[in-house]
């Protein structure tokens, strides 16, 4: 059961945190070994798993970014771990992320490994993350490990931003095209159709089917949207729980030519970037290797990673030859882990195969953007012209019978 608690110091100085403890009866021996005097003592349990529930989401990057780089600066001027997070307490005011600080201090101060905390949270940190801390925390080089944490994450940061800023303006094309689109077929042309189909007048076959779609949508639209709405959610928990229909998901969409190479430079990218810092970090590299197969996030990278590993190193083969054998890397890349792995510099050549690939992720989204542009704006000229073809027929056949 957790205890919150707020006590003083023998020096009078009071501090505030979180314990672990059976009872109450044991919370308050732990504070009077620690020499601490409670002023308030009260249950946690509750509060502190909705305060996750809660904003366990609203953790975003840019707070990891400056949680490592507080904790960097301070350990490398000296400052004791302990205190460290208590500054990072005192200073950061993020109900988010102060709940994980006050977890982390409290089970610092019962003796627990410092990437317990970390490792409890996969949706926040990643296992990468809490095995860089691990790792750290072993060899007593946790100020370079939240250094390489810190540059890895803004690195990952301005990729995602300069990848969502790229695609801002096809996203809001495609919401304006759509939006058009409800307004014309289930609003405008049910009223137009109304008007021929009641006025005495037959329009043209090809004028009365776009006519009956307009006004199928107009009586059937709510029920469309729920349908396609339910569809969506279905489709969406699929992804998430069954490993058969994302592999089939990320298939299809992968044999679109420009898409499929935008996915696979960022798989390579993460791949690179992850396995540098987990060799860097002075991690096994089969063990480092499965830790890269659960946090790059694409499926036939993670299975290529895996059979490397346990395929291929553990059965007595090289880094280069367990790299060649799997299709999905680049021969480019295969021959660098080779050549990198005779020379020692494993997580050099990693490094720079990230930076090369966040460059060709840059130069892919471009290429991807100016290709959806034209595109969105082709299907949306061509959906409004065929609804302005409907109208305008009939309107000239009835003008000339006068």
């Amino acid at each position: 059961m957790k205890f919150r608690y707020i006590a003083s110091q023998p020096d009078s100085r009071v501090v505030e945190g979180d314990l672990e403890a059976r009872d109450i009866s044991e919370a308050l021996a732990f504070l009077a070994k620690n020499q601490l005097k409670p002023v308030s003592l009260k249950p946690l349990e509750a509060r502190v798993k909705r305060s996750f529930a809660l904003f366990r989401g609203k953790v975003t990057m840019t707070d990891l970014v400056f949680m490592s780089k507080y904790l960097s600066l301070m350990l490398k001027v000296g400052t004791g771990l302990l205190e460290a997070v208590n500054i990072l307490v005192a200073d950061l005011k993020k109900p988010a992320v102060r709940d994980i600080l006050l977890e982390i201090r409290t089970s610092l101060e019962q003796g627990q490994p410092f990437y317990t905390t970390f490792a409890k949270y996969p949706r926040i940190f990643g296992s990468v993350y809490a095995n860089l801390v691990k790792a750290g925390e072993a060899s007593g080089d946790l100020e370079h490990v939240f250094e390489d944490l810190t540059e890895d994450l803004t690195k990952q940061k301005d990729l995602r931003d300069r990848i969502r800023g790229a695609l801002i303006y096809p996203v809001l094309l495609l919401i304006g095209s759509v939006l058009i689109l409800a307004f014309l077929i289930g609003f405008a042309l049910p009223k137009i159709a109304d008007v021929f189909l009641q006025g005495g007048f037959e329009p043209p076959l090809f004028s009365r089917i776009v006519f009956n779609v307009g006004l199928f949508f107009s009586d059937y639209g709510l029920f469309v949207l729920i349908f396609v709405a339910a569809v969506g959610a279905i489709a969406v928990r699929l992804y998430l729980s069954s490993l058969f229909f994302k592999k089939f998901v990320v298939g299809v969409v992968s044999e679109i030519p420009v898409i499929h190479d935008v996915i696979k430079k960022i798989a390579l990218q993460r791949f690179a970037a992850t396995f540098s810092s987990l060799i860097r970090a002075g991690m096994p590299i089969t063990e480092a290797l499965e830790i890269t197969a659960a946090a790059v996030g694409n499926v036939e990278l993670s299975e290529s990673l895996m059979r490397i590993s346990r395929e291929g190193l553990m059965k007595g083969l090289t880094v280069g030859e367990a790299f060649r054998r799997e299709p999905f890397f680049p021969q480019t890349v295969a021959s660098l882990m080779s050549i990198s792995e005779k020379a020692g510099h494993l997580d050099d050549v990693l490094a720079t195969l990230s930076d090369f690939y966040t460059k060709e992720i840059d130069a892919s989204v471009k290429s991807l953007v100016s290709f959806l542009e034209p595109l969105l704006l082709v299907m949306i000229g061509t959906v409004i012209g065929v609804i302005a073809l409907a109208i305008i027929v009939p309107i000239y056949q009835l003008t000339t019978q006068f």
